[in-house]
């Protein structure tokens, strides 16, 4: 492991540290700053020629600024002769631009994809992409994580009996493998607007009723859909609701909505960091990604298979 050095950018500098105690390696020293301007500066202060290089950088809000900061991370290493570049994205962001919708608007999961290769990345290594598909857009390998395996832990203390819930037909095939492993019914929520500026009308695919829904989704963002589903739940029947996600972005007033919803609990992961606010919010209930990233890691410097991670 004396070639292997993992680096971080401003982000998440508390996930990279427990990645590197679960390698039991420090994490590399570099000036991650700005001018007064807003223009940002990185400067390597240690050597890292022909070492392999992780640097973590979730791409979370504020999302312009973290990429930035990554690719001039990335321009950074390379001319530091690193001989190879894998950036650790535990949230991607802009991922869901990834197809055009309406006729004049940009793929811009594809076009970060491109900025990433061209500061210099070698391999991707992230987790719970918004859409698979985004793997294709990097012209270099992708190991594509889930934070399953760590949801699943957790998420088998609930008792009695339990239906996972799809908020969109989009994560359907998520939830269908969760409720596989808890070996709990599958729902689907159909969200329909009848007209322009009137709340959607949520329908239930499924039986809830009298039983205790688990809310399942990549990310949680203003946290309107997750709300208006738990309430959607509740009317229908649940006995209780919990809402899981892998990113919690909580941008806006999302925080408050989720602390106000008939939600029981919120699970999420440390791939973005917490607000100050969020923190305060009992019901969000934080869990570590660290060891299968640090164990995914390890492998790839290693030169070995990280296949059994995928699942």
């Amino acid at each position: 492991m004396n070639k292997l050095r993992i680096f971080s950018g401003n982000a998440n500098v508390e996930l990279a540290e427990r990645i590197c105690r679960f390698l039991d390696i420090p994490l590399g020293q570099a000036g991650v700053a700005g001018f007064s301007d807003g223009e940002v500066h990185v400067e390597i202060n240690e050597s890292v020629r022909g070492m392999d290089v992780f640097v973590v950088q979730p791409t979370c809000p504020p999302v312009n600024h973290n990429l930035v900061e990554l690719l001039v991370m990335l321009d950074a290493l390379k001319r530091a002769s690193a001989q190879r570049i894998t950036v650790v994205i535990p949230y991607y962001g802009y991922a869901r631009q990834d197809r055009k919708v309406l006729p004049r608007t940009s793929i811009s999961a594809r076009l970060v994809a491109n900025l990433l290769t061209v500061a210099g990345t070698s391999r991707i290594l992230a987790m719970d992409l918004h859409a698979g598909q985004i793997q294709g857009f990097f012209d270099v390998p992708v190991d594509h994580l889930y934070a399953l395996p760590v949801q699943l832990q957790y998420l088998k203390k609930i008792k009695g009996e339990v239906v996972v819930v799809s908020p969109d037909a989009g994560g359907v095939e998520r939830a269908r493998e969760l409720g596989k492993r808890l070996n709990a019914s599958l729902a689907i929520i159909d969200k329909r607007r009848e007209k322009a500026n009137v709340s959607k009308v949520m329908h239930i695919i499924g039986n809830v009723q009298g039983k205790t829904a688990i809310l399942l989704d990549d990310m949680i963002d203003t946290g309107g859909t997750i709300v208006q589903a738990a309430e959607a739940l509740r009317d229908n029947g649940a006995k209780a609701v919990y809402a899981c996600c892998t990113h919690p972005v909580l941008s806006g007033n999302a925080v408050r909505k989720i602390a106000d919803s008939p939600i029981k609990e919120m699970i999420a992961t440390n791939t973005i960091p917490l607000s100050a606010e969020a923190k305060k919010v009992k019901k969000i209930k934080v869990l570590d990604v660290s060891p299968i990233l640090g164990e995914a890691i390890k492998r790839i410097h290693n030169e070995e298979s990280v296949s059994s991670l995928f699942i």
